[in-house]
């Protein structure tokens, strides 16, 4: 008896032993997370979701995180308590109750499992579905150890309320949606603070298993999954049987693409240029600048534009709104629909580089006039030209006309968009220096060489952005300063970073493109860049018709359009004036449909004069065309000494193919043959070469030919005449004009081989 009793102390002793040592062991399990606490800043979320709204609050869209998930971060307090209620009902009634563990249900799913021989619900809490979210193991045996262990740090460094606005904001929602308040703006367009009961049990009922109740594919399941979740509300006493037989009503969820609301084009752009430390220090949502009333209206224009392009194969266009006065972007659509991936939506045609076409002229003229190379009176020549480029073709400027107008002023080439006075001053001007100006007007992406880009450049031979014209633009309208653009509110002016430009020539180039007179020959009178207020228009178009611009301005806005095809298709019979004016116009009466805008400043401290359109002198009797035009104080004594107006030699081209002349005054013109021209006259070939004298055009008086003192007959503007050799002295007379040449004929020594005659000029023109 006695070695049994000692028997069974000393297994009690050990047994005590073995109990105290499992329970130290389970003590210090148990005390080990206090010793590693996780708490709420140890897994604060950065990488969120970007949310924006428009600049009076209304929401625009939320954007993917950079590892392209939706996820939005809102503290507990700004959630619907309704949807809090129905999230605690659907996966842990009582979490407000229990630790980690939740023991009563574990034991609960024990007893269930070895009743039907298999898992028949599951016992994970709150915090334990919060610890595989943040490091999501196997489902086993180890895996679940680590679940639990996870799951006491957490409770060991977080209380209650920061477990559960962790783990809502962790929610998975569907696809590659997270948390409530992405989940409510993406499905329903509202911030989770808006959310009703039926929403609530809805959204609430996707996290138990995202895919099986996907709200667009499987609408019946997630049904009768909120029908638990409301009934488990009822039993948990947040809401009435009353209140859940009326919260089944039909919810409307928007489609996934239209979680973006408005701009999309404008929300990725914008979020690319805003670094991970920007987007954590602004507020969300994002306040931009964007007016979506009016974003809205302006896609809505894009669309209906190229739909009534299509037979002209145009696809693509975007366009650009901009308040002059602040710089803020109030609409950017970059592309007729951005969602329609077949057609190549997602290209963004403001940042898109295109050739301008016409739209860099206004700067080329501005900067010739700041520099007094030309002057508002100037008389420019819109004739054949020709320049010689190494290793190149030779290179004629035309218009995409093939004709030209002779002399006209700076007014007249500029608003009609003439090709070849354009060229002509730029280089005068000098392709360097312009290119400089273009880089201090914000065009950065003209980063090749001045060789490189050749006297094309003011023609459009560089690439551009939409948003670069419309920036240099907006300087325009402000005559010379530099306007940064703003995308947001918080946004703040940055400051100049070169001195502001003459505003006087500014106000030129202003007031000659908003003058639709001097542009009614290319586009008429009444065409879509007429206004019925003062507004600066210029169009461009770049070679084969692949782009089309329109870019122009009020008072007060600043809107940039472009029309063309992304996949650089070219376009049929559309020209600036066809294809981006008609949505820069829709656009513009838009935007001052209330209230029309300010007049335009006229040019400071300049005098306005009659002027001779032709000539670009005081007008005298015989001139058929007199127009007011502005004048530098300096060019005014000039203006008042007569002067004779005579054509240079570069027009001579232009004017043998002229039917009918306007130059009545003193420009009676020889244009055949040349002074100093030397002929060849073949022996037995006198009674066959004849030479053609020849006049510019024609005169309302006969003309007089005399040669050598001899007069010849008296005729219109032009007589054949045998080559005879000598040293010969041409004059034709009309009244109190005349035009006298000199020009040699000397008999050849060799007989042509072929009919004919030939020419040998002794003067070379450039």
């Amino acid at each position: 008896m006695k070695i049994k009793h000692k028997l069974w102390r000393l297994l009690h002793r050990k047994t005590s032993k073995v109990i105290l040592a499992v329970v130290l062991i389970c003590l210090l399990v148990r005390l080990l997370p206090y010793f590693a606490p996780i708490r709420a800043a140890d897994i604060v979320q950065n990488q969120l979701a970007m949310q924006f709204s428009d600049r009076n609050g209304l929401p625009l869209g939320t954007l993917l995180t950079r590892d392209q998930e939706h996820t939005a971060v809102i503290p507990l307090n700004q959630v619907s308590p309704q949807f809090i209620n129905a999230i605690l009902a659907a996966e842990d009634g009582s979490f407000y109750e229990h630790g980690a563990l939740d023991m009563k249900a574990i034991v609960r799913a024990i007893k269930e499992a070895i009743h039907a021989k298999r898992i028949v619900s599951g016992a994970s809490t709150i915090t334990m579905q919060l610890a595989r979210m943040l490091d999501p193991v196997p489902r086993t045996l180890s895996g679940k150890i680590s679940e639990i262990w996870l799951s006491w740090r957490l409770t060991a460094g977080m209380n209650k309320d920061e477990i559960l606005a962790a783990y809502i904001n962790r929610l998975p929602m569907g696809g590659n949606i997270y948390g409530v308040e992405a989940a409510a703006r993406i499905y329903f367009s509202i911030p989770a603070s808006d959310l009703n009961l039926a929403q609530s049990t809805l959204l609430a009922a996707i996290p138990n298993n995202p895919t099986y109740f996907n709200p667009y594919e499987h609408w019946e399941r997630l049904k009768q999954r909120q029908k638990y979740i409301l009934n488990r509300m009822v039993q948990d006493g947040y809401i009435t049987r009353l209140m859940a037989r009326t919260s089944t009503e039909k919810v409307v969820f928007q489609s996934r693409q239209r979680g973006i609301i408005a701009a999309p084009h404008f929300l990725f752009w914008l979020a690319s240029q805003l670094s991970e430390t920007q987007t954590q220090e602004i507020s969300s949502p994002i306040r931009t600048t964007i007016n979506r009333p009016l974003q809205q209206f302006v896609e809505a224009q894009v669309q209906q534009v190229i739909s009534s392009l299509a037979a002209n194969n145009v696809h693509d266009a975007a366009a650009l709104v901009i308040n002059n006065h602040t710089g803020e972007v109030l609409a950017y659509v970059g592309s007729p629909d951005y969602f329609n991936e077949t057609k190549l939506g997602r290209n963004d045609g403001v940042q898109a580089l295109r050739q301008p076409g016409s739209t860099l002229k206004p700067f080329v003229y501005e900067l010739a006039l700041e520099k007094r190379i030309i002057r508002p009176h100037t008389i420019l020549a819109d004739v054949p030209a020709h320049y010689a480029i190494p290793g190149a073709k030779l290179y004629s400027p035309t218009d995409y006309t093939e004709s030209f107008l002779g002399p006209v002023r700076v007014r007249v080439a500029l608003a009609n968009s003439l090709n070849v006075p354009a060229v002509r001053v730029l280089e005068k001007v000098g392709v360097q220096t312009f290119l400089e100006r273009l880089h201090q007007l914000g065009f950065e992406h003209l980063n090749q060489t001045a060789e490189h880009y050749g006297l094309g450049l003011t023609l459009g031979s560089g690439e551009v952005s939409l948003w670069e014209l419309a920036r240099a633009y907006v300087t325009m309208a402000k005559l010379g300063e530099a306007t940064p653009l703003l995308t947001t509110l918080s946004d703040s002016p940055l400051p100049l970073t070169y001195s502001p430009f003459n505003r006087t020539t500014w106000q030129l180039i202003i007031d000659m493109l908003s003058d639709r007179h001097a542009r009614a020959t290319a586009f008429g009178v009444d065409s879509v860049l007429n206004l019925p207020f003062p507004a600066a228009v210029k169009t461009g178009t770049s070679s084969n018709f692949r782009d089309t611009w329109t870019v122009g301005f009020t008072t007060d806005y600043t809107v940039a359009t472009w029309v063309g095809n992304f996949n650089g298709e070219p376009m049929r019979q559309v020209s600036g004036v066809t294809g981006a004016a008609p949505l820069w116009n829709r656009i513009m009466l838009h935007l001052h449909e209330h209230q029309e805008p300010g007049g335009f400043q006229p040019p400071k401290n300049l005098v306005k004069l009659p002027l001779c359109a032709t000539s670009g002198l005081r007008p005298t009797p015989e001139c058929t065309s007199v127009v007011q035009e502005y004048f530098y104080p300096e060019d005014k004594q000039a203006y008042e000494t007569p002067n004779n107006f005579n054509l240079s030699s570069e027009y001579d081209e232009w004017l043998a193919k002229q039917q009918q002349s306007s130059f009545t005054s003193s420009n009676l013109r020889i244009l055949s043959p040349h002074n100093g021209d030397l002929f060849l006259l073949y022996p037995g070939n006198e009674a066959k070469q004849k030479l053609e004298f020849k006049l510019a055009g024609t005169t309302s008086k006969p003309v007089e030919w005399w040669l050598n003192g001899e007069k010849l007959t008296t005729s219109a503007n032009s007589l054949f005449w045998y080559l005879r050799p000598g040293n010969w002295t041409l004059e034709a007379k009309s009244d109190e004009m005349s035009d006298k040449v000199s020009f040699q004929v000397e008999l050849a020594s060799i007989k042509p081989t072929r009919r004919g005659f030939s020419i040998v000029n002794s003067q070379v023109k450039k």
